[in-house]
């Protein structure tokens, strides 16, 4: 299935982000001195404790003991990074240090050391942070609630946050629409056992005043969501669902059913666009999706030899996103094209086999190089995105598991 309509916006729209990334270096080189800071989160998959990293230079600048094994959040700003101990019913938050305020013609970047604020969240299971423009959303598995955090309270050292009913306890998200809030929907007439969650039907929008505005929208299983430009998607067994702002009555809400002839699969991952509008996501566990929400066929298969282990997209290079299979090899896929490009072998094979929790390799992409860990030999391996060779690894102690990384260049006074 080729898109050509999708090909034409995706090509027009990495003209014009390649434009708009480089004027502002222009500018701010004339009149600033530029500066460049970039620091990995590493948690360590079995140890309790989440390492801060200078990617520079690999040197370690902080080591955090936390209750438990941390997933790794960054927000949508880059100021913190969300610790998420699901079994430990606690989220840590780390104050990064990487500081960018935007002026226009050109971004200040103002660095700080790093930081665990005094400020912990706790609840029953907490498990999905969606970070969303100056806030980020906090979903409880077991505790029927989500929290949206205001994230500069936070860097103060204060806990400002609104709380959202989600009806039932469920392995559901919820992200944030303006004045809405977009909230996955559990199967209340089921009865479960209690050890278990009953599964996600669809996904309701709710007002300022916690009021469900509309109706449900169906989809069944609904696990994965992302934002891109205005638009947010999230992963159901019909199709991506797909959600846009609306007027008065609130946001407008598409289910997008996968094509006839797709092989039975569904998506439950998905990752944004930024500097273009699409969306990424799995389908199933040997194959990727291309989606472009405005295409009459908004669906691009993109098969892969072995098994997903983990993918991303890179920020700085809108055409590129970066997966890893379970044989060991770190594949490019052109997302304009819509074809894998570029391969390399980076790591010994980790099979999918086994816990969904094993210790296997995580990405992260920081200033035009991939940072892979690599738990079996306590390394993150750096691999450049151009060449794909490998530059050097970091040694990190343990099993370095999950992976951000935040920073980038501004001008400095």
């Amino acid at each position: 299935m080729r898109l050509s309509l999708t090909r034409n916006r995706l090509l027009s729209a990495v003209a014009v982000a390649s434009l708009t990334f480089a004027a502002p270096g222009v500018f701010a080189d004339e009149a600033h001195e530029t500066t460049e800071a970039w620091r990995l989160f590493v948690a360590d998959h079995t140890n309790p404790v989440v390492r801060v990293i200078d990617f520079t230079d690999g040197k370690e600048l902080a080591r955090y003991d936390v209750n438990g094994y941390a997933a790794l959040t960054a927000s949508a700003s880059g100021q913190t990074v969300f610790a998420t101990q699901s079994d430990h019913d606690i989220v840590h938050v780390i104050k990064t240090g990487i500081d960018f305020s935007d002026h226009g013609d050109h971004r200040d970047l103002e660095v700080s050391d790093v930081a665990l604020l005094p400020i912990t969240f706790e609840g029953k299971r907490p498990f999905h942070v969606v970070p969303h423009d100056d806030h980020a959303i906090l979903f409880y598995d077991r505790g029927g609630k989500a929290d949206i955090i205001d994230e500069a309270a936070l860097l103060e050292g204060k806990a400002e946050f609104k709380t959202i009913d989600t009806t039932k306890p469920h392995h559901g998200v919820a992200v944030t629409m303006g004045r809405y809030v977009l909230v996955s929907v559990p199967n209340t007439e089921i009865e479960t056992k209690p050890d278990e969650l009953p599964p996600r039907i669809g996904l309701r929008v709710v007002d300022e005043k916690g009021e469900q505005v509309g109706e449900m929208a169906t989809c069944t299983d609904l696990h994965g969501e992302a934002t891109s430009a205005r638009l947010v998607a999230f992963g159901c067994k019909e199709g991506v669902l797909v959600v846009r702002p609306g007027g008065l009555d609130g946001p407008k809400l598409t289910m997008l059913p996968y094509p006839a002839d797709f092989p039975k699969a569904h998506t439950g991952t998905l990752l944004g666009g930024k500097a273009m509008q699409f969306f990424l996501g799995n389908y199933g566990d040997d194959k990727l999706v291309l989606i472009d929400a405005d295409a009459e066929q908004p669906y691009e298969l993109i098969e892969l030899p072995t098994r997903r282990v983990d993918f991303q997209l890179d920020p700085a290079e809108p055409r590129n996103a970066y997966i890893l299979t379970e044989d060991g090899d770190l594949h490019v896929l052109n997302v304009v094209k819509g074809e894998i490009v570029n391969k390399v072998k980076v790591t010994e094979p980790y099979s999918k086999d086994g816990h969904w929790r094993d210790p296997r390799p995580r990405l992260a992409v920081a200033d035009g190089q991939i940072a892979i860990t690599d738990p079996r030999h306590s390394l993150v391996r750096v691999v450049d995105a151009e060449t794909l060779r490998e530059t050097r690894t970091i040694a990190v102690e343990g099993q370095p598991f999950s992976i951000v990384a935040v920073g980038g260049s501004g001008a400095s006074h």
